[in-house]
């Protein structure tokens, strides 16, 4: 299977001397709209697998790189929740789904948690969402305090690593993804003229994010959404040291949520990438009147 929809790069102003990319595929269709949104350090790319088949199964898409990622521009601020539901508001508004025309809005990782907190303002500028592994995890309770939380996941010194050597790396870590979700997170790096990679996230702006993230409370909001949630969550063999805990949180995030549907999917954190027709077909299938309980 091949992308057969021709993706369109827009570039946004979300605020003064701030634009994001976003790609979009099949404006023009008349189903629900679809907006996706990547984790922490990833990319609008990881995402093209799902989005091609949703815009093969008639629904306009648009996939973003947010502030500080991908193409979109790198400011030395606005990395909070408040500021990045903005900025998805202004997208929204561009695109013109708004109102009758509100999209259901997937989030991976800490874009599940974006995606979460513009759910809960008001008024509602989405008609459902889907959870992928993430949006239900609140730092705080794994780690006793911000220096542990950032001593345990600060990112990897990637600067200055060959280009094909990190390519070799990232295909034997991930055998079984498809290529688009090889060439997606790829795309998280930038090789300069001698071969040389960088992240194309800064370690400082990585660190903003993710003591954010660190302080965000997402059972909170749990509450106050009022449209149906989709959650995949991944059942990762490899980190069996957390999962117990993972199982919990999940769950109760399912009965915290006035209306929600759980699927576990054996899988890396990136289900996305690494299964892009499952978790597009699921998608697909909450955008309809099937999947949640009337």
């Amino acid at each position: 299977m091949t992308d057969g929809h021709d993706a369109t790069a827009r570039r946004v102003t979300v605020a003064d001397g701030v634009s994001l990319n976003v790609i979009v595929r099949a404006a023009g269709s008349a189903d629900v709209p679809v907006l996706l949104v990547h984790g922490l350090a990833s990319n609008a790319r990881l995402w093209d697998g799902v989005a091609w088949r949703l815009a093969d199964a008639g629904h306009p898409v648009a996939a973003l790189d947010q502030r500080g990622h991908g193409l979109s521009d790198k400011p030395d601020g606005g990395y909070d929740f408040a500021t990045l539901t903005a900025d998805l508001r202004a997208v929204l508004e561009e695109l013109g789904w708004t109102g009758a025309r509100r999209p259901f809005a997937a989030g991976q990782s800490w874009g599940a948690n974006v995606v979460l907190e513009l759910a809960a303002t008001r008024p509602e500028p989405v008609a459902g969402l889907a959870l992928v592994d993430g949006g239900t995890a609140e730092l705080a309770a794994r780690f006793a305090d911000w220096p542990t939380c950032e001593a345990a996941l600060a990112p990897p010194a990637l600067d200055g690593l060959d280009a094909g050597g990190f390519e070799r790396m990232i295909r034997g870590a991930h055998p079984d993804w498809p290529e688009e979700g090889i060439a997606g997170i790829l795309a998280n790096v930038e090789t300069g003229p001698d071969g040389r990679i960088r992240p194309r996230l800064t370690r400082s702006r990585h660190l903003t994010i993710l003591r954010h993230l660190w302080e965000h409370r997402p059972s909170r909001l749990y509450p106050a959404i009022e449209v149906p949630v989709l959650v995949l969550a991944a059942e990762d063999a490899a980190n069996h040291r957390w999962m117990a805990a993972k199982r919990a949180e999940v769950a109760r995030a399912g009965a915290a949520l006035p209306t929600s549907v759980t699927r576990w999917i054996a899988g890396d954190h990136d289900l996305h990438a690494q299964h892009p027709d499952l978790v597009a077909s699921l998608i697909h299938e909450a955008t309809g009147p099937g999947l949640f309980p009337r």
